[in-house]
């Protein structure tokens, strides 16, 4: 039987996505978002498509979420994406009421899938998704590490002047401003980029990945990205749904690991069919550790303005 993966949301990250799965002919994909029409006309170009890419993927899209039942994976992206001079935050009350129901309503019909959040403010989202979906936590991950990770590796590629499929990058802590580029685990073939660089080249790559998100909503104007982060959430699809085993940075549930109790935050996890089965506890230094415990803090501090609400 083949694997299936849905996809709440047909906005550019949702659609990015599928096309990604289904030309890679990795599962059956459903699109599903409230815009009438949207889906299903995506969903047929993409199936008209896969017959160019050689793919056997069968794309469903809907207005509901009946055709969702029973997936492998459940990702959501549907919300309010961000505009110029928003942060993550900003969109907090309003994706909160979004995800709580969409979350709900697709764990229902598929209650042993693993859930992806890609939804802003993600750790957040995160959250409320495992609150009412009754997941296990390892069965409910966010999807900013990832992304995070691959914004400093190409900025690292582009001062070295290398190829980033050379250059290694861990970004720990929140989807958000606090988040903690560690240069320390950073690499080019083996060598940590404090080796390679001058700090204050170092410094200024960590806040252009800070703002990486930021400096495309600036150029776009009227949107977000959605390239990378719908590759991003592939990596993630493709770890799960093959069990891969991947050493991801996910955001992830933390309950002790890091000093950090009860609140979503990205560290490495080992991806597979069971979601993040396991999470791998780095020696952080001193000054690592107060970076990733503010960064939690952040994300709680939104935790509880929206349980405060």
């Amino acid at each position: 039987m083949r694997k299936k993966v849905s996809i709440i949301g047909a906005g550019n990250v949702g659609a990015s996505l599928a096309e990604l799965i289904a030309m890679n002919g990795l599962a059956d994909v459903v699109i599903s978002d409230i815009a009438e029409g949207v889906p299903q006309g995506k969903a047929l170009d993409m199936s008209q498509a896969c017959a160019l890419w050689g793919s056997s993927s069968a794309v469903t899209g809907t207005n509901g979420f009946e055709e969702t039942a029973g997936s492998d994976i459940i990702v959501v992206t549907a919300g309010l994406a961000r505009k110029p001079g928003m942060s993550r935050d900003d969109l907090l009350k309003a994706n909160a009421t979004i995800i709580s129901s969409v979350s709900a309503q697709a764990a229902k019909l598929s209650q042993d899938s693993v859930m992806i959040m890609v939804t802003n403010p993600m750790d957040v989202m995160a959250q409320v998704a495992l609150n009412v979906s009754g997941f296990s936590p390892e069965r409910v991950i966010g999807m900013g590490g990832v992304l995070d990770s691959s914004r400093f590796r190409t900025f690292v590629a582009w001062e070295l002047g290398v190829s980033v499929t050379d250059v290694e990058a861990l970004v720990l802590g929140g989807h958000g401003d606090s988040m903690v580029p560690m240069p320390r685990f950073t690499t080019v073939k083996g060598v940590s980029i404090n080796e390679l660089m001058p700090a204050e080249r170092v410094e200024a790559l960590i806040e252009r990945t800070k703002n990486g998100g930021a400096e495309i909503v600036a150029h776009l104007k009227t949107g977000s990205a959605y390239y990378a982060p719908a590759a991003s959430t592939y990596e993630m699809v493709r770890s799960v749904l093959l069990d891969e085993k991947r050493l991801l940075p996910c955001s992830v549930m933390l309950q002790g690991q890091y000093g950090i109790e009860g609140v979503y935050a990205g560290v490495p996890v080992v991806m597979g069919s069971g979601g993040a089965e396991k999470i791998v506890e780095l020696k952080l230094t001193e000054s690592e550790k107060t970076l990733l415990q503010k960064s939690s803090d952040a994300v709680r501090s939104l935790i509880d303005k929206l349980e405060s609400d």
